[in-house]
């Protein structure tokens, strides 16, 4: 894990500089007086710079010291978080194998000094779990992160350190999760996993087999679960301070793979659906991340886990299932399975606190969430805009990226059936849009759906601190509306 330290002066024998484009010029920005800006501008200007956004440039001092130069793109007197944040993470990823590197940027304010932390914190990531015999050829990721500021001395930097190391830890968990293949983590091995993280923190635990989801009227999971060798798990871990005010529930989707069932996806781009249980694993690490950092708000935490597969005993296109509560749904589409899922786990999660001031599923859910937002924003739906607008406040403070989409009332027609209370799937044109509309019918609370199909898994390029493979996206979000609730 990475190491936060703060520091009033540039030490160490890498130093880590934001450069920016001021007309034709590339200009240092740093808050440290003694470096000898004018030597590095001439430098940059010959190997010819561009401080482009992503850009990171190496320069070798004579006396054996590296200056890292990461863009910022256009010159400004005051710099967005998420900006120095993602610089800060450029530079981070290129400096793999080494110890420490201190990050000298042009901080302002508490904000500015955390997101340079949590951006070089966040790009500091490697998964080398399974690699085998190569494993020894691979570099570490930067170890110890130093950060030079003149204000340190009137912020509570121990505050943010703390702050910042169980970010990254957390998110590290949700990238890692994602990125370990489903020979793995099975529902079992996944709920068994985060019983001992949950333990350790003494959260309270309860995990449901397939023998309790069937008995106990959880259809929808056992449904998709049913074509599976590895049983479906339904995992809840809460997180109870004694003197909270305010109860929310998290639902995460845990398909820990998705083959699409019956409705087989095709061969190409399936090796991606590792990723489908990227809710769960990022409503999990939310209410761990939570206890860590002992905000008072409480949060159950419900992760309903399958392994949607093709077999002689899997659900069928028009099988008619029982969700927990009694609605019963009309499978017309076995690959819209993730809804399934989390409706057994809405239902329950309100049931089982009946004073909920609020609950959020998150979910990998569709890939009409792609077509609308593309691959680095994702969607929010809700019954309750108060709850809304307070989330994306929080999700723009945290430097994540989430777009407010509608929930047409005419297009909930699409979704009846002439044989059950609903079906799974509608009307095709706006498809994130009705399965939010599926899941509205599982909610009387306040309720937040965040589809985050395509950000939680990066199949491009690493840019800025985020790598390729799981992003760990809207932990930092969720962490961020809960701290302002405290």
């Amino acid at each position: 894990m990475n190491q936060i330290k703060f520091t009033r002066e540039s030490v160490g024998e890498i130093l880590v500089l934001p450069i920016a484009k001021d007309g034709d010029r590339v200009r240092v920005q740093s808050s440290d007086s003694k470096i000898d800006v004018k030597s590095i501008e001439k430098v940059l200007a010959k190997i010819g710079a561009s401080a482009e956004v992503d850009e990171v440039i190496k320069i070798p001092l004579p006396d054996g010291k590296i200056i890292v130069a990461t863009g910022l793109g256009a010159i400004a007197s005051n710099y967005d978080a998420e900006l120095l944040r993602r610089a800060a993470g450029s530079a981070a990823r290129s400096l793999n194998g080494e110890k420490s590197a201190t990050f000298s940027f042009p901080v302002k304010s508490s904000s500015h000094l955390s997101a340079v932390a949590e951006g070089a914190a966040l790009g500091a990531y490697v998964f080398t779990e399974f690699k085998g015999t190569t494993k020894k050829d691979l570099k570490p990721a930067l170890d110890q992160i130093v950060i030079q500021s003149n204000l340190i001395d009137s912020l509570n930097t121990k505050d943010i350190a703390k702050r910042t190391e169980v970010i990254a830890k957390y998110t590290f968990l949700i990238r890692d999760l994602i990125n370990t293949p489903p020979s793995h983590l099975t529902p079992a091995i996944f709920a068994d996993q985060m019983k001992k993280l949950a333990t350790s923190l003494k959260l309270n635990v309860e995990i449901l087999d397939e023998k309790a989801l069937k008995s106990k009227g959880y259809g929808g999971i056992t449904a998709v679960g049913q074509g599976s060798a590895n049983p479906p798990r339904l995992l809840r871990i809460s997180y109870k301070p004694k003197s909270a005010k305010k109860h929310f529930a998290l639902v995460g989707k845990g398909i820990t793979f998705d083959t699409g069932g019956l409705a087989l996806k095709p061969a190409n781009g399936m090796e991606a659906m590792k990723c489908d249980m990227g809710g769960a694993a990022a409503v999990i690490a939310t209410v761990l991340a939570a206890a860590e950092l002992k905000l008072n708000v409480g949060i159950d935490a419900w992760a309903p886990m399958a392994e949607n597969m093709v077999s002689d005993t899997a659900t069928r296109p028009s099988d008619i299932i029982k969700i927990y509560g009694g609605k019963t749904v009309e499978v017309l589409n076995p690959d819209a399975e993730g809804r399934l899922i989390l409706a057994d786990a809405l239902m329950r999660a309100q049931e089982f606190n009946k004073n909920l001031d609020g609950i959020i599923d998150v979910a990998t859910l569709t890939g009409a969430q792609v077509v609308a937002l593309g691959s680095r924003t994702s969607a929010v739906m809700t019954n309750n805009e108060e709850l809304a607008e307070q989330f994306l406040i929080s999700a723009k403070a945290a430097g994540e990226a989430f777009w407010p989409m509608p929930l047409p009332e005419e297009l909930r027609a699409s979704l009846d059936s002439p044989v059950a209370d609903i079906a799974n799937i509608g009307e095709r044109m706006g498809g994130m849009l009705v399965a939010g509309l599926f899941l509205k019918e599982f909610v009387s609370n306040p309720w937040l759906h965040l589809d985050i199909a395509g950000p939680a898994f990066n199949e491009g390029k690493a840019h800025g601190y985020t790598p390729v493979g799981g992003t760990g996206v809207s932990l930092r979000s969720l962490i961020s509306l809960f701290s302002s609730m405290e």
